[in-house]
């Protein structure tokens, strides 16, 4: 009996491993995906001095019009012109100026950390490098976006003596678009607000939180907790919704508010409500100071709620109306889903968040989101959406869908215990 009991163990042992790696065949997939796609990417690409941003596509005006439940006539003029015909379908290139930059040498370094591939790593390099000129750079509060996804995590992988003058030195720029009366980092110089602060802006705070610990200074800290502060109250809805724009007056006092990117300015913009989550997520890990945590929660339980799709991709507005033609937006999925996975570390409650965030990576990793090898213009998602309101990049991959979805994978393999060799 002794012995029977013995072999009935093992078995389930053999089983419960078994069934334990075919759990996270998804996690491989991904990784692996992503590599490929990252990699023919970076080889196709390498000698253009660009960085690969998205797909081109043009826009339906019915379908616009739509979504936005609006005449056309209404918006047209706000709508961004229609790409060459010999451009649909390329691959969207952009400058290390844009916004954007970052994101794809910052997924290199994911790549590289998640399978120890020092070729991942070499290109990780080679384009984090081609950012260098970014640091002598003020005309963008995205400063925190470019150089501290690529930067910022060669810090973390590939350690030296040369990154932290960067990243102090943009940090540094970052600063000067800071203003004391308003309390606030201005966003963007163009339009006609007097001084625009977008939500967006908290993810740029990280940037200066590692300022000050590689510098020794406060002052970076102190900073992007007074943009923290005066953006929690008026920049969020009582329901924890958020606009997409503020703008104040000189004295500090709200100017407008707006949602730019969204279907209109009382719409709930799903990847606002995304950056809202994860920037004041990682405001609570840098202070642990329990008013950020509430609101961290309150915004993601809000997040939760509106996600009204099956598969947990929210769709491009959490206003929009819902329907098989509603555009998802990857993006702001990927984004939510890295917040929860840092949040569920911290929450009461956290496995909540977890859940979620495992539902939404799990379905990024599916064939609905994840491109097939070498389709897809070399990105890794698709179906994100990036400002449908202006006809721009709708149902499109986007290259922070892509960093984020890498992240989010980092983070739920690092809570789980997995690591790639073992997959």
């Amino acid at each position: 009996m002794k012995v029977r009991n013995i072999i009935f163990a093992v078995l389930a042992a053999a089983l419960s491993l078994g069934c334990q790696k075919e759990d996270y065949v998804w996690v491989k997939t991904g990784i692996d995906r992503a590599q490929h796609q990252l990699m023919l990417t970076a080889a196709e690409i390498d000698e253009t001095g660009m960085m690969p941003r998205s797909i081109w596509v043009g826009y339906d005006l019915d379908m616009l019009s739509k979504q936005l439940e609006k005449d056309k006539e209404v918006f047209k003029d706000s709508l961004r012109a229609q790409p060459a015909a010999e451009l649909l379908g390329t691959r969207r290139l952009c400058g290390i100026y844009d916004w954007t930059s970052g994101f794809f040498p910052g997924s290199l370094w994911y790549v590289y950390e998640l399978t120890g591939d020092e070729s991942v790593k070499e290109q990780a390099a080679r384009f984090t490098e081609k950012l260098n000129p970014v640091r002598e750079y003020t005309g963008t509060h995205d400063l925190g976006f470019m150089i501290n996804c690529s930067y910022g995590n060669a810090l973390r992988l590939s350690p030296a003596d040369t990154i932290p003058a960067v990243m102090i030195q943009t940090a540094d720029n970052l600063c000067s678009r800071f203003d004391e009366n308003i309390g606030c980092i201005r966003s963007w110089d163009f339009g006609t607000w007097n001084f625009p602060v977008i939500i967006d802006n908290m993810m740029n705070l990280d940037l200066l939180f590692n300022a000050s610990r590689l510098s020794g200074n406060p002052y970076y800290r102190e900073i992007a907790l007074k943009h923290a502060d005066k953006t929690m109250p008026n920049h969020f809805r009582e329901d924890h919704t958020s606009w997409h724009v503020v703008s104040y007056n000189n004295d500090g006092t709200v100017e407008s508010k707006q949602t730019f990117q969204g279907k209109n300015d009382d719409s709930a913009w799903s990847r606002g409500q995304a950056w809202g989550l994860y920037g004041y997520t990682a405001v609570y890990r840098e202070t642990s100071d329990r008013k950020y945590l509430d609101f961290a929660q309150a915004i993601a339980d809000m997040f939760i709620e509106r996600t009204t799709t099956e598969d947990g991709i929210p769709y491009w507005d959490f206003d929009a109306p819902a329907g098989e033609d509603t555009p998802r937006d990857a993006s702001a999925a990927a984004v939510a889903a890295c917040g929860m996975l840092e949040l569920s570390t911290m929450a009461e409650n956290g496995e909540k968040y977890f859940n979620q965030a495992e539902k939404i990576l799990k379905s990024l990793s599916s064939d609905a989101y994840l491109a097939a090898p070498g389709e897809n213009q070399g990105f890794v998602l698709m179906h994100s959406t990036g400002s449908l309101a202006h006809g721009s990049e709708i149902d499109v991959p986007l290259n922070y869908a892509d960093y984020y979805y890498l992240e989010g994978l980092q983070r739920y393999m690092g809570l789980k215990g997995i690591e790639y060799k073992n997959l």
